[in-house]
């Protein structure tokens, strides 16, 4: 059975009348009735009886309408729901990101999509960086939110979110906690609570070196994998940490957080997606970047 005839079905049932549901149609009356005699013929029941002047519903017509009336609009749903897919106003979005970029920006940014795009539902996963390459390439994220730096985005599109420096958590009894800024050379011999190499080489030797570049040798008592134990040692009094501006938000108890001066490296956050992107995630990066296109502010 094909739409088409159930379409011309329901339009004679509801107009009684094959010239009325032609015009209604926007066809001409014998394709009509040919519709209507292969469907009759499909389903082996005359779903009308014709007069000369009349046309009326047999009982298996008046059974078969309301059905037929079900199927049209299923296919109708089921039309607008791929439309819709395909717009990317509904279904799931898979996005990775890394904590920074939580903490930073991403958390607006997806309140900002769900309000926009509230028939989307989000699988939000914290990956690291390198991860969420390999997750986009494969297709099992749409987009991730990275560290920008040291990494291979070959056929990949980039947007670059933000950038921010890093600062100085200090517990709130340290020397340190007392100044506005701190210069790196400062640093020098200060008990320092650092992440480990292996986690991001290329970073942590950078950082090494910028402090070596500015006369410090800090001497690495702990290693915090996140820097949210990263700020838990720091009030503990275990050291200092040079971790991402935007972990003041958290306002951990026992922590100051204090500029520094020098060579560091800036931390730059990014949008990664395929090159044929979601549309869904292609806006959620354009709200995370503050670019947002006019038609999606709804």
């Amino acid at each position: 059975m094909n739409l088409k005839r159930f379409e011309c079905f329901v339009a004679v049932a509801e107009e009684l009348h094959f010239g009325r549901a032609a015009m209604r149609l926007n066809m001409s009356q014998p394709p009509l009735s040919q519709q209507i005699r292969a469907l009759e013929d499909e389903l082996g029941v005359r779903l009308f009886e014709r007069g000369t002047r009349s046309v009326s519903l047999t009982p298996g017509g008046l059974a078969f309408l309301p059905e037929a009336r079900k199927v049209l609009e299923g296919a109708r749903r089921a039309a607008e729901a791929a439309r819709r897919a395909q717009a990317g106003e509904s279904g799931t979005l898979a996005v990775g990101f890394v904590n920074p970029a939580m903490d930073g920006f991403l958390a607006r940014a997806v309140r900002e999509f769900r309000r926009q795009r509230p028939g989307v539902e989000l699988a939000l996963r914290e990956m690291a960086s390198s991860a969420q390459l390999a997750a986009v390439r494969a297709g099992t994220i749409h987009c991730g939110f990275v560290r920008h730096g040291w990494l291979d985005f070959d056929g990949l599109e980039t947007i670059l979110v933000r950038r921010e420096r890093y600062v100085l958590a200090v517990p709130e009894d340290h020397a340190l906690a007392r100044r506005r800024r701190v210069p790196l050379a400062r640093l020098d011999g200060v008990e320092l609570i650092l992440f480990p190499r292996a986690l991001q080489p290329r970073l942590h030797d950078a950082m090494i070196a910028a402090l070596a570049g500015a006369g410090a040798s800090p001497r690495i008592v702990q290693e915090a994998v996140s820097k949210h134990t990263a700020l838990s040692l720091t009030a503990a009094g275990l050291g200092v940490a040079l971790v991402p501006e935007s972990a003041a938000a958290w306002q951990r108890q026992g922590v100051r957080f204090v500029a520094t001066t020098g060579g560091l490296p800036v931390v730059e956050l990014a949008a990664v997606l395929p090159l044929a992107a979601h549309p869904a995630a292609a806006l959620l990066a354009a709200i995370a970047a503050g670019n947002s296109p006019p038609e999606a502010r709804r």
